[in-house]
């Protein structure tokens, strides 16, 4: 596999992700009767934060991680940033999804999610002067 595979395979599990998210949302939406905002429904302001927090981080690390990509980063290292960001969005939802506090899977999503940022960051600067 080549860097910008690994790269790509990331994108592509980040649409399928959002796929899910945004399926989430209209199940909210058609359970509560909700047809515009959020009503007012707490579980339908979750699952559109849910979303939303996705939306702001996913776009721009999947930018990374294809820059990344495309200037030849070690394979290893795409994996290892997209696995790590993906269980780490994938456990932000979970805690943010269940509950509108505090949760294990919610600190710990938000921390794998900046950890990740910050590297792929790094990583990016680093590729792109040497």
């Amino acid at each position: 596999m080549t860097s910008m595979q690994a790269a790509v395979l990331y994108a592509g599990l980040f649409c399928l992700f959002m796929l899910m998210l945004k399926a989430n949302v209209g199940r909210v939406r058609t359970k509560h009767k909700v047809g515009f905002g959020d009503g007012g429904n707490e579980a339908m302001q979750r699952s559109l934060r849910v979303q939303g927090n996705a939306v702001e981080d996913v776009p721009v690390v999947l930018l990374g991680l294809i820059g990344l990509g495309a200037l030849s980063a070690p394979v290893l290292l795409i994996h290892g940033l997209g696995a790590s960001f993906l269980a780490g969005r994938i456990l932000h939802a979970i805690g943010l999804g269940g509950s509108s506090g505090g949760s294990p899977g919610r600190m710990y999503g938000t921390l794998i999610t900046l950890l990740v940022m910050l590297v792929t960051t790094g990583a990016c600067i680093w590729y792109a002067v040497t």
